[in-house]
Formats: C-alpha cells, structure tokens, sequence
C-alpha cells in the first residue's frame, strides 16, 4: 500500500547484514516515509534518518506496538538464524526462530494497515539426501529437513501461510534464498570455503547453487517496493558450481573425508564455523531448486549467475592460499595417503 505520506515498513533481522543493507536502501527511497528496524542487537553504526532502531526480542510488546501504532504497511521478516552457536544453542535457535516468527505474526495479524508481508526464507527447506530430485519446485512437498534450520524455515513458512489464510487482503511473499555469498557476506559457508583445507567426504562432489548478496537485496527490494506478488519464489543464481570447483576457485586444497568420520569432522567444523550437520549434508549431496517462477511471476533475474557470484566473493574476501599446481598436488597426496591407508586396513584384516 503506497500512501499519500509513502510507504512505512517493519524489518526484522535489521543488524544482520542483509538486514542492514536493505533498511539503508528502503531509507533512501522517496517512496519511503519510515522504516522501524527491529533486531534484538545494536548495528555495528546508526541507521540514519527515517528509521527507528528497535533493540528488541520479536516477541517484545514493543514489537506489538510499532507494527500496531505506527501505520505498519509491510513487514518484512529476516529474523531467521541459520546458526546456533551465534543464537546461544540449538534450543535457543529454535525459540527465536519458530517462536519469534509465531509472536511476530500474531501481532501482524492485529495490524490494521498492513498490506503486504515478505518472508526471507531459504532452499533449506528441501533439505539435502541422495534421493533428492535434480531440481527442487516450490511446489514440491519440503525435503528431508528434520531438525535444525531447515526444519525451522519449514515452520516458519507453514507460519506464514496460516497468516495468509486469516489475512487475504495481505499480499504474502516467500522467497526461498539459496546460500548467498559477496563481499560483505559472513555465514558457515563463507567460513567453510575461507578455512586453509576444506574437508569434503570422499566420493561426493555436489552441485550447488549461490545468491550474490547484490541480488539478495535487489529481490527483497523487489518484493517489498515493487508490484505486490503474493506466492512462493526460488532465488538463486542461474547455473551450478560444483563443490571441488568452487574449492579451486577459492584457491583451498580440499581433504576427503571418508563417510564413517564425517561426524568428527562436522563436530570439529561446528566450533570453528559453526557449521550444523544438515549443512554437512549439503556438501555432500548438494541442492538445486528451480527458479523459473522468480523470472515468470515476480519478474527477477538475478544480474549474477551462480559462479559469478562465488568467484566474486573469493576475488574480493578470500587470499589465494596456493596455486591451482598445489591444490591438484595436494588432493592427489591426500588421495594417496588415503588408499595407502585403506591398503594397510585390509592387509591387517587378512592377517
């Protein structure tokens, strides 16, 4: 809803950095005549003008009270975690995440001028297992997902469309983001890929599919500010990248991992990274969801495809650590070493 004063919109997840992008891009439109950022911590600096920085927990009544007294006419909702180091344990992510989400909407539900609602959510919910199809459709039923973040997003998503169903002259838009990466971007992924050796489980090299965080906020913008589109969208980058490509790119010798210790490699990556074990298994079987409803119904094309976005992200945060001649000399000594071990294992069986 556009009005005569312009537009005034609630986002959640504001500190984190898509949120502190897309509050300061929201703040410099004209079309724009406040935005309330809500996150339970400060920015690392001040909003400027139009904004109203609320340093609260999503089920504050003061979160009650901005979306009901201030003529709320979007909220956006990126106040979604995919780490549970950072959010104080898994039982804590799961609070803030499934709760936060239930709270948030109950008081949208009472709010009277609010038009439209923009959900950030993630291919997650398709999960990752090797009887995965090729190419996930929003209108698949969700993957394998039974705990951690991808098990969240499917709630929070069930979340949304039950608001849909008790509040139809509420545009709802869900976008699934796939993994985003950039310059400015700091998340497991980006940790695993910046780690000296990447671990990866032996015999597995997975497609995967990557957002550039420019196009994350071109297509949050585009929901928020554009025609409403109310539905389910796939964003992600046009294209694959192969895991042991992007590893190359990153300029990182990789380290397989036989399958029986990968839980030891994960618990080790969960303290460095805080990488999750359903993020393991999207390195191991990866994941790619289609995307030709974004191009169709919502009308966005990311401007980066799929490589272009990671080998921007390793041109811009990444050192090159070695040469493409150490990378394939390094994974051929650990190959090595590994049937050398395997060779020394069956030798002491026979004996």
């Amino acid at each position: 809803m556009t009005s005569a004063t312009g537009r005034r919109i609630l986002v959640t997840g504001a500190a984190r950095s898509t949120g502190r992008r897309l509050v300061t891009a929201l703040a410099r439109d004209p079309a724009v005549a406040s935005v309330v950022a809500v996150d339970d911590a400060r920015p690392p600096e001040p909003f400027g003008a139009k904004v109203e920085f609320l340093r609260v927990d999503l089920r504050s009544p003061a979160v009650v009270r901005a979306l009901q007294s201030t003529g709320v006419d979007t909220c956006v909702h990126l106040g979604v975690t995919a780490e549970p180091l950072a959010a104080g344990g898994r039982a804590s992510m799961k609070e803030r995440n499934v709760l936060g989400t239930m709270q948030l909407l109950a008081a949208a539900y009472h709010a009277g001028d609010l038009r439209r609602l923009v959900l950030k959510s993630s291919t997650a919910v398709y999960g990752a297992a090797p009887g995965d199809p090729a190419v996930w459709g929003e209108s698949m039923d969700p993957g394998t997902p039974r705990h951690g973040f991808g098990k969240d997003s499917i709630e929070v998503e069930d979340y949304a469309r039950s608001f849909d169903r008790r509040r139809p002259d509420v545009a709802v838009t869900v976008l699934r983001l796939a993994n985003q990466v950039g310059p400015t971007v700091d998340n497991p992924l980006t940790r695993y890929f910046a780690l000296p050796v990447c671990p990866v489980v032996f015999g597995f090299d997975p497609r995967l599919q990557f957002l550039h965080s420019d196009d994350a906020q071109a297509v949050l913008l585009r929901a928020v500010l554009g025609p409403a589109a109310a539905g389910t969208f796939n964003v992600a980058g046009d294209g694959v990248v192969l895991l042991s490509q992007a590893i190359r790119i990153a300029g990182r010798p990789s380290l397989p991992i036989p399958e029986p210790l990968v839980s030891s490699v994960t618990e080790l990556l969960r303290r460095t990274v805080d990488f999750s074990p359903e993020q393991v298994r999207y390195l191991q079987f990866g994941r790619v969801a289609d995307t030709t409803a974004a191009r169709e119904e919502l009308g966005f094309s990311p401007a980066r495809s799929s490589l272009a976005a990671f080998e921007d992200f390793a041109a811009t945060r990444l050192h090159r650590l070695v040469t493409q001649e150490r990378v394939d000399r390094l994974e051929r000594d650990a190959l090595a070493a590994l049937r050398r071990a395997a060779g020394w294992l069956s030798g002491g069986v026979g004996t």
